[in-house]
């Protein structure tokens, strides 16, 4: 496994220092991600500083370093989790057989398809939330918001540097188009229903990082344990991160549910009940 190389413009641990051809094909899509952020991320907020957490490497002591930083300034990278060694596929037609380090030509498109919708999700759900930190109830939940909206911007990253390091053109051609897909647009919609939908409110919110995050989090389980080892590692690293968004959906309903029923305790009773 490559060293974590947090100097280069891109930080990552897959060794883009000695692939020159990726790392151009990376460094030419990273403008092009920032203008989408720009544009689609959080409204009114790109002068602020903010507390986040921002990965330095994979292990326990780099994967949540805390600091101030302007979102467009977050060091987004690619990191991919330790590899196993000698991992095995462990199930289905190939069950037992080394997992595979490079695409396998028969499950080729299969695989694009998998990390196309993975990947459309992720820059989907911060357009859905690009309004809500304009009504925040508390800098709580605006820094709460703002971790989630970094973090999606990585997984975005995740996605888009498997469509370039193993896809070819169809890969380059299928990163540049999460970038110009946008959620509810009718010319170019994102890929699934549920992230055309509004998120108007907290409320929504909550409930989408409740229900929807959760969903997401067993579809990345299910992808950590593909046959393609690379997507395998990429989505373990993703989860480190995921779990924190369903905390954000857990921990809001129940301040809605405990409010609910403190008001309900303290109102008067009504004498003609």
């Amino acid at each position: 496994m490559a060293s974590v190389e947090l100097s280069e413009r891109i930080p990552n641990n897959v060794g883009l220092s000695h692939d020159r051809r990726l790392r151009r094909a990376l460094e030419a899509w990273q403008p092009q991600f920032l203008e989408w952020w720009n544009e689609m991320g959080p409204a009114d907020s790109q002068a602020r500083e903010v507390y986040l957490r921002t990965a330095t490497s994979v292990d326990r002591k780099g994967w949540a370093s805390f600091g101030y930083t302007h979102m467009p300034d977050y060091r987004w990278g690619v990191f991919l989790a330790q590899p196993q060694e000698e991992r095995k596929i462990a199930f289905g037609e190939h069950r037992g057989e080394p997992a595979w380090q490079e695409v396998p030509g028969e499950y080729r498109a299969a695989l694009r398809r998998l990390i196309v919708i993975q990947g459309d999700t992720e820059p989907a759900s911060v357009e859905q939330q690009r309004l809500l930190g304009l009504t925040c109830p508390s800098l709580y939940d605006l820094r709460n918001l703002f971790q989630v909206n970094v973090e999606e911007g990585r997984h975005l990253w995740a996605m888009a540097y498997l469509l370039h390091a193993y896809f070819g053109r169809d890969g380059r051609e299928e990163a540049e188009a999460l970038l110009q897909r946008r959620s509810g647009d009718e010319d170019k919609p994102r890929l699934l229903g549920a992230f055309n939908e509004q998120t108007p409110d907290w409320l929504s919110f909550y409930m989408f990082t409740f229900f929807t995050d959760r969903d997401g989090k067993y579809q990345l389980s299910a992808l950590s344990e593909s046959g393609f080892d690379p997507l395998a590692r990429t989505c373990r690293f993703m989860l480190t991160e995921e779990a924190h968004h369903m905390f954000v959906g857990i921990t809001g309903l129940s301040r809605i549910v405990t409010w609910l029923a403190m008001t309900r305790m303290c109102r008067r009773p009504d004498l003609s009940d």
